[in-house]
């Protein structure tokens, strides 16, 4: 005898307004943290510009990027909070997910990786959703952290321009100048 076949998946409007909604709340924690990242890379910027150095330059970006990290990760909770909220991850047992469980799932599926646990038939077109947001998001976090290393690389071209511009004029020195006053 054949197990009984699982009931089919039947997308409802319930999941896309869930879904939606997540995709919504995720975009605007996006921006929010965007434009943190940008003011706070400015602020930073203009102290370090007193006396530009490749290290300052480079420890600027890499401090964008620990930022813009924890915007993703903090988007993340968004998405995990429903999961736990509607007991929505499938952990194929009889206990249901905890919240570290469904942080890791969800940050799994906003990666696009996937992991070996799904969510429940009922919710499982958001499984495909917060994937969409982890890929619009992740673009957006491109496009500003490109903007910022292509700041920090026309800076540094400009600093070596300026080095190489001093050493060509630098004069050079003739033998008169350097037997010292004529006695």
């Amino acid at each position: 005898m054949n197990p009984p076949a699982p009931p089919p998946y039947v997308t409802s409007l319930e999941e896309i307004f869930w879904g939606g909604l997540l995709i919504a709340i995720t975009m605007a924690l996006h921006g929010f943290g965007m434009l943190t990242v940008v003011r706070a890379h400015g602020a930073l910027k203009e102290r370090v510009e007193r006396s530009p150095s490749f290290a300052a330059g480079l420890g600027l970006i890499i401090l964008s990027s620990w930022m813009i990290l924890f915007v993703h990760l903090l988007e993340v909770f968004a998405w995990a909070g429903f999961f736990l909220w509607q007991g929505a991850v499938n952990t194929l047992t009889d206990v249901s997910a905890n919240a570290s469980l469904c942080y890791y799932f969800a940050l799994l599926d906003y990666t696009c990786l996937g992991s070996d646990y799904n969510l429940h038939l009922r919710w499982h077109l958001l499984e495909g959703m917060i994937s969409m947001a982890g890929l619009l998001t992740f673009a957006w976090s491109t496009g500003v952290l490109m903007t910022l290393v292509q700041e920090f690389q026309d800076q540094q071209l400009q600093l070596l321009k300026q080095k190489r511009e001093r050493r060509r004029l630098k004069p050079v020195p003739t033998p008169q100048s350097q037997a010292g006053p004529p006695k």
